[in-house]
């Protein structure tokens, strides 16, 4: 292992470590102290229909027997090609209490990715979510030869022909999940409790999670019920103040095959809240009716539900109201949490919550406590103005190979910028190279089928290398600062994490996405993706109409952008900072495999999707920082004298908090001029541009 100066761990009495659990126990725990009448909940498209914990449990008991009379056997994998709803939760109960494995499939998976996991696994079973979902993998379940029965969670009451038309092609079983559930129970049900109690073992596995690797294969992630127990325990119970059974009302719509909103569920059925299902494009809708005391979300989804409450505020109403709502946001992002503000900020923070902010926290239903946010990184800015405006967010952080949750911020352990501070159990230190490393009773035993993967995963002392650079503050919160693995070495010799020069682009309104390149090249360089929406609003407002390819190349466009470069480049070191750009109107997304289904950038495909537009970057010398091209640079853009505050715009530009301002004086320059350009041509056209 390498070198590493401390660890370090939850502070004392901050949540319980509870060993020797299996994911069933939970819900039995929850039936005897947390009973709940409304414990889940499914939209039907009309109305909830709901089931109590008693209820669950019953009907997850009737799927253990069902997969047991079908003569599935413990250790046995049954894959989950489900919609994230109350059947998936079943389904999943289903094969832990009969001592089976259970194998989640990503929706957003290829049929590719789908075979492959089905091949690999080995599942014996698959539950699919309908039919639609069944015809589309159809043609390819000639390659999974370990397959035996097929389990479909909503079939119709009148398919016996389509089942009839289907068993003709495949040797397998196929039923629906109501049938499943009704077949002859091989227990009386007084006797099936006490018998499926017996099935699992807190160090049996109970899950293998398949997520991609630098190359873009996918490893299946080994999770035992005690992992998934343990995680579950040590984060609730790390919020100290939190309500059982309903007590706490929960809105779901993270995808359940996803390890953090898995370990959610476990954690709120073990408290018995009252947990309803939605999805992403039902959200607001939900949020509205359901009016959540907890949501469990990913940063994007707070990214765009700010930039639309300020969007709106700053449109809305008179020039008074607007005025109003920009004091108040002016108020919120003053705010810091974890420092005590003064009386006068106080007050005036109490009246700008009356005149304003308590309406963001009706967007939201209005009875939000608890915001646990995770997945990627969240801006301090934005952790801080909710606070302020009374919604608590409580960022993260964590991994699949550690069962969810590593770090978290709870209570007044809460610090904007930061992933917070260890959860009880787990152990982190910060390697020599300052890579991130995990160690505990969650840890992953590793990858399936694959000890090789294995070994660089977890090392000799148990410690899970992460991938992930970080460091500590003072006060013992955890930052995560890059990606080790997205590393990338210069021809100097230099190494380039890549994270925090794109976390620098992206925080303009202008910028959607970017991706640092550069690897065995002797500069750093950048390829751009413009917000589309925000480009065309600042391009029309300086005269400009033109078709979204021809305008990433006018040149006014192109000055702009070199501004925000020369910006986030001003607190790198000289080897990090981005000498050349290209604009792409390629979005990154899933579908189009540029990001992996956890949404972070797939670093390989990209490369090779624009490895021509890199290859440009670099096809001539290297960019001179001398006087000659900065002069040829300012030319170019026909400054004139004039005066413009880009406060609101640039938060970052003051040369005087600029550590390394000597040697960017030739990129402020730059900036500068086009400043004064662009006061000669459009002088009010930035001042329209979103206020973060």
């Amino acid at each position: 292992m390498s070198h590493m100066d401390k660890t370090y761990q939850a502070p004392p009495s901050s949540g319980r470590v509870v060993l020797g659990r299996t994911i069933p126990s939970l819900l039995d725990e929850a039936c005897a102290q947390a009973p709940n009448a409304q414990a889940l909940n499914q939209w039907t498209g009309t109305n909830w229909q709901s089931l109590s914990n008693h209820g669950f449990r019953a009907a997850a008991e009737a799927c253990t027997l069902g997969l047991l009379r079908l003569g599935l056997e413990s250790g046995d994998r049954v894959a989950l090609l489900m919609y994230s709803d109350v059947k998936f939760g079943l389904a999943d109960m289903g094969c832990l209490w009969a001592g089976l494995v259970d194998v989640p499939i990503d929706l957003t998976h290829t049929l590719e990715q789908i075979i492959f996991v089905l091949q690999h696994s080995e599942a014996k079973a698959l539950v699919i979510a309908d039919l639609e979902l069944l015809v589309q993998v159809t043609p390819h379940l000639g390659d999974t030869p370990h397959l035996r029965h097929i389990i479909v969670a909503d079939a119709p009451e009148d398919w016996a022909e389509q089942r009839s038309q289907w068993l003709q092609s495949f040797p397998v079983s196929l039923m629906s999940l109501g049938e499943l559930q009704s077949t002859q129970p091989i227990l009386e049900t007084s006797e099936a409790t006490p018998a499926l109690q017996a099935n699992s073992k807190p160090e049996d596995l109970a899950t293998i999670i398949y997520i991609p690797d630098e190359a873009g294969q996918l490893q299946g992630v080994m999770l035992t019920h005690e992992n998934l127990s343990m995680n579950a325990f040590a984060a609730f119970s790390g919020i100290t103040t939190l309500g059982k059974g309903d007590e706490e009302t929960v809105l779901s719509f993270l995808p359940l095959n996803h390890v953090l909103a898995r370990t959610m569920l476990y954690g709120h059925i073990l408290y018995g809240h009252s947990i309803y299902f939605s999805s992403a494009s039902r959200l607001t809708k939900h949020l509205q009716e359901v009016q959540p005391t907890i949501l469990v979300t990913v940063p994007i989804v707070l990214e765009k539900t700010y930039s639309k409450i300020v969007e709106r505020g700053s449109k809305a109403g008179s020039l008074f109201t607007r005025l109003i709502f920009l004091w108040a946001l002016g108020l919120a992002k003053r705010y810091e949490i974890g420092r005590q503000p003064n009386l006068l900020y106080a007050l005036l923070l109490r009246v700008a919550d009356w005149l304003v902010l308590s309406k963001w926290r009706s967007l939201l239903g209005g009875r939000l406590k608890y915001v646990i946010c995770g997945g990627a990184a969240l801006k301090a800015e934005l952790a801080n103005v909710f606070a302020a405006a009374g919604i608590p967010i409580l960022h993260g952080y964590g991994l699949t190979q550690a069962s969810a949750v590593v770090c978290c911020n709870c209570g007044s352990f809460n610090r904007a910028g930061t992933v917070g501070l260890p959860i009880a159990g787990i152990e982190v230190a910060i390697a020599e190279d300052h890579e991130v490393l995990v160690r505990g009773p969650c840890i992953t035993s590793g990858y399936y089928k694959n000890p090789e993967a294995t070994q660089k995963l977890v090392d000799q002392q148990g410690w899970l290398h992460t991938g992930d650079l970080g460091a500590f503050t003072e006060d013992g919160f955890l930052k995560i600062t890059g990606l080790k693995k997205s590393l990338f070495k210069l021809a100097t010799g230099k190494y380039i994490a890549p994270q925090p020069i794109e976390q620098r682009l992206q925080q303009f309104p202008l910028v959607a996405q970017a991706i640092a390149v550069g690897s065995a090249q002797k500069f750093c360089a950048a390829l751009i993706v413009p917000d589309s929406q925000a480009l065309h609003s600042y391009a029309l407002g300086v005269g400009i109409d033109l078709p979204p390819d021809a305008l990433l190349t006018h040149p006014h466009v192109i000055a702009l952008y070199q501004a925000l470069v020369d910006t986030a480049n001003c607190h790198l070191p000289y080897w990090a900072i981005v000498k050349r750009f290209q604009l792409i109107n390629n979005p990154f997304t899933v579908e189009n495999g540029l990001l992996t289904p956890t949404g972070q950038l797939n670093r390989t495909q990209i490369n090779k999707t624009f490895s021509k537009e890199i290859d440009a970057l670099y096809g001539e010398s290297e960019p001179s920082r001398g006087k000659d091209q900065d002069k040829q640079k300012a030319a170019s853009i026909s400054p004139q004298a004039s005066e413009t505050d880009l406060s609101n715009v640039y938060p970052s530009v003051s040369p005087a908090a600029c550590p390394a301002f000597a040697q960017s004086l030739p990129r402020i320059n730059r900036l500068i001029t086009f400043i004064l350009w662009t006061s000669l041509t459009a002088p009010h056209s930035l001042t329209k541009l979103p206020i973060y």
